[in-house]
């Protein structure tokens, strides 16, 4: 027999599925936003200032479970497209605050549009009850090892 009748198939493996149907959800939403002229970070970015106001880039980065690097550079990028703005605070100009413009908040409404049309692509055809419980599923799955990091890519 040889080794290659020992070992399993990818296809046993549930992080095998849950890859494959992640990779194929992400992309999706990623060419719908794209389109919009924003990466799904920078969605993620923009969707946090909008929601929770504006904020440091230091406590962005944790709260995104991203490095402040990232959140540099994302920044960066959205303050080129007018969607976001730098503030310096005036008693310390070391201190930055990112805070979230109107071009950008416009645009939240119609990404968050595109993210419900992405969710119902790919899981409108399960009843509600089986999407419950895969949704319950995943979030056991995150309480349960402890993950933070938000997804962006």
């Amino acid at each position: 027999m040889s080794n290659a009748a020992q070992i399993s198939p990818l296809t046993r493996h549930l992080g095998y599925w849950l890859r494959f149907v992640s990779n194929h959800v992400s992309h999706a939403f990623a060419q719908k936003v794209e389109a919009r002229g924003v990466t799904v970070a920078e969605w993620v970015v923009l969707r946090e200032l909008l929601e929770n106001g504006p904020m440091s880039p230091s406590a962005l980065a944790d709260h995104l479970g991203l490095t402040r690097g990232a959140i540099t550079k994302l920044a960066d990028r959205l303050i080129v497209k007018s969607m976001i703005g730098r503030a310096f605070r005036l008693d310390d100009r070391r201190c930055q605050i990112l805070e979230i413009h109107d071009k950008g908040r416009e645009l939240v409404p119609l990404l968050a549009a595109l993210a419900d049309r992405n969710e119902c692509e790919f899981f409108g055809h399960m009843s509600e009850s089986d999407r419950e419980t895969l949704g319950r599923l995943m979030r056991d799955l995150v309480r349960y090892h402890k993950l933070k990091t938000i997804p962006t890519e």
